[in-house]
């Protein structure tokens, strides 16, 4: 058996679903199980299931992850901006003023 947990933030508010997995269960099992308990919740998160990126403790990786006891999986959003446009912007202004 494996437990793990799967979060899911978004500003102001967080999920997470705690669950227990039969042994060799992968990383798109978890997201499976998670998907099925979240669906049963009055307020359920909007999140695209199939398409978000996903990762084991900070560490970007692909569905096909064997899970190991006790990892948390992280479903990532989007970025709301491109980061180097966004320092390119910062430089901009700072050079301005």
């Amino acid at each position: 058996m494996v437990r793990c947990t799967v979060v899911f933030a978004r500003p102001g508010r967080q999920w997470e679903w705690p669950l227990e997995l039969p042994a060799g269960a992968d990383l798109a099992q978890a997201l499976a199980a998670a998907q099925a308990q979240a669906m049963s919740a009055p307020d359920p998160p909007q999140i695209d299931w199939q398409n978000s990126k996903v990762g084991i403790f900070g560490l970007a990786c692909g569905r096909h992850v064997r899970l190991s006891d006790g990892d948390r999986v992280e479903i990532y959003r989007p970025l709301a901006a491109d980061p180097k446009e966004s320092r390119r912007e910062r430089a901009r202004r700072l050079r301005k003023a």
